[in-house]
């Protein structure tokens, strides 16, 4: 899942785990949940931050 804006507080990550999984029929693989922040620096703004979420999933 990609998430737009500020890393402060990611909803997309509470919303995979609390809402989507527990209704998804998925289950989740011996691996963390991670992020990858796509774009990175000094001069990336909170409004242009890009960061893709990713569950892993068996």
């Amino acid at each position: 899942m990609r998430h737009y804006g500020s890393r402060e507080q990611i909803p997309a990550a509470e919303w995979l785990y609390g809402e989507w999984l527990p209704g998804s029929g998925e289950e989740l693989r011996d691996f963390p949940f991670f992020f990858h922040y796509v774009n990175v620096g000094p001069d990336v703004e909170d409004r242009d931050m890009i960061t893709d979420l990713y569950l892993p999933l068996k």
